[in-house]
């Protein structure tokens, strides 16, 4: 094992781009390791801990401060019972597996996470998974949820607020920076890169953003930065700041706007300075916090990403990055990738069985039952159980809590007198997203006929956003149902 020791007296440059060159390293030793573990096949989650535990802790300065709520999203009924980074994602995996696993990737290893909004599914999930990564004692994720104290009887009143609750935990981590996360993104991205930059401009803060586009929400904000990319202004959304994606002449340079992905690099010290004494009062890093340093004259600066990023703040958006997981394209997310690769918890499922299926262009998880079906350009979830003559067309099937080991039985001899779990036979589903544990009868119809956009008929389990049709978590469609 490589040890780089860094004297007091290496000027603070040189010793980030050392830092940065023995991470590239790492990085490589990690690639090396994978292909070891398996030349065809994407390693599971408990070889994470052995790539982990090899590789020097380089990177112990900083720590990731996570938000997996999203209560802002626009993403029911999908939370109705769940926050968004709990949302099941690919098959297998759920939105925080991409969040956690790009901090793996970046040898970022103290995680925590602050969670209020529908938690109690991802603070299981997080705690079950990622609990026991790694085995050095400076590596962990630690889960902490909204409570009450003495001081304050209140909820979190936004991210900035979260943060301040639990100053007095955050400073005794020994780490001179925080990366701000929200948990619920699909991106791919090394963190090491945005520090890097951190480092050299000499920032307060760091703010990552990308050029704009119509299919990206203006949610976390536009930002006006001058020809070095320093932040001069942040707008919440494009009525307060119209000339999006333009070049603006002013009277002595030119400035361009970016969209801001929420994500913020903050040194430790202006954190605490900012959140007690400075900026007290505010509650919002996008809102309050950042036009606050800004105003303070402090120093904001963009870090510009150009790779994939979907927010997930629509059911299209959601939708359409499941989907297009399926797809050989270039403008996707890809579940595949052995160089930075995706984590989540091992279920321990028995492989999915196909009978007679005719199965193109999808995505299928561990532990389904597929027998004498159709699947078509559609992301299939963990237990999955799919009747004779189903089709499934362009729609997510989120599958199963449950592992029904009679399902098999009963599909065989058809004695069952309830609706199971899963599809039922002659069953044709299109452009839908079905969400877990949900019953789906005989010769049920789901393809939206009449086209509407927009629809509820929540206290049925059925309700349309965008076009797309959404039956909710245990939801019970009778037999020969059309939607």
């Amino acid at each position: 094992m490589v040890t780089l020791e860094l004297a007091s007296v290496v000027p603070t440059n040189i010793k980030h781009t050392l830092l940065r060159s023995h991470h590239n390293e790492v990085r490589t030793r990690k690639k090396f390791l994978l292909s070891v573990c398996s030349s065809t096949t994407m390693p599971n989650f408990q070889q994470a801990d052995q790539l982990l535990s090899v590789s020097p802790q380089e990177n112990q300065s900083v720590a990731a401060i996570l938000f997996g709520n999203g209560s802002d999203c626009k993403l029911c009924p999908l939370m109705r019972r769940r926050s968004a980074g709990a949302i099941p994602l690919g098959a297998k995996y759920r939105l925080i597996d991409a969040v956690v696993s790009n901090c793996i990737n970046s040898n970022i290893t103290k995680l925590y996470a602050l969670t209020q909004f529908n938690s109690t599914s991802l603070n299981s999930h997080l705690t079950r998974t990622y609990s026991n990564v790694g085995l050095g004692k400076e590596e962990f994720l630690q889960v902490i949820a909204a409570c009450q104290s003495p001081e304050n009887q209140s909820w979190f009143q936004g991210n900035a607020d979260a943060v301040r609750r639990f100053l007095w935990m955050l400073e005794e981590c020994p780490a001179t920076e925080f990366l701000i996360l929200p948990g619920y993104h699909l991106y791919r991205m090394d963190y090491q890169d945005i520090l890097q930059l951190h480092h050299e401009t000499r920032a307060d803060i760091t703010i990552s953003a990308l050029r704009l586009e119509e299919r990206h929400d203006k949610g976390f904000g536009i930002l006006k930065v001058d020809s070095d990319n320093k932040v001069l202004e942040i707008f919440e959304n494009e009525t307060a700041f119209p000339l999006v994606g333009s070049v603006k002449n002013s009277e002595d340079n030119k400035h361009t706007t970016y969209a801001s992905m929420g994500i913020y690099v903050i040194s430790k010290d202006v954190m605490v300075n900012i959140l007690k004494e400075d900026l007290s009062w505010a509650n919002d890093f996008k809102s309050e916090v950042i036009p606050g340093a800004i105003s303070l004259g402090m120093k904001v600066q963009a870090y510009l990403f150009d790779g994939y990023w979907e927010n997930m703040q629509s059911i299209k958006g959601f939708y359409e990055a499941n989907l297009e997981s399926t797809k050989t394209t270039d403008l996707r997310f890809d579940f595949c990738d052995s160089e930075f690769p995706l984590y989540t918890l091992p279920r321990r499922l028995p492989p999915t069985r196909v009978t007679d299926a005719v199965i193109t262009d999808s995505a299928i998880g561990d532990g389904c039952l597929l027998n004498r079906c159709r699947i078509q350009g559609s992301v299939i979830g963990l237990g999955t159980k799919i009747d004779d003559a189903a089709v499934i067309e362009d729609s997510i099937i989120m599958g199963s809590d449950n592992y029904q080991e009679n399902f098999l039985q009963n599909m065989e001899t058809k004695t069952s007198s309830t609706i199971p779990t899963g599809i039922g036979q002659g069953s044709f589903i299109q452009k839908a997203i079905i969400d877990k544990n949900a019953r789906i009868g005989k010769r049920v119809m789901i393809i939206n006929n009449d086209n509407i956009q927009e629809g509820s008929r929540e206290d049925e389990g059925i309700v349309i956003r965008e076009g797309i049709v959404i039956v909710t978590r245990n939801a019970i469609v009778p037999d020969d149902t059309i939607l």
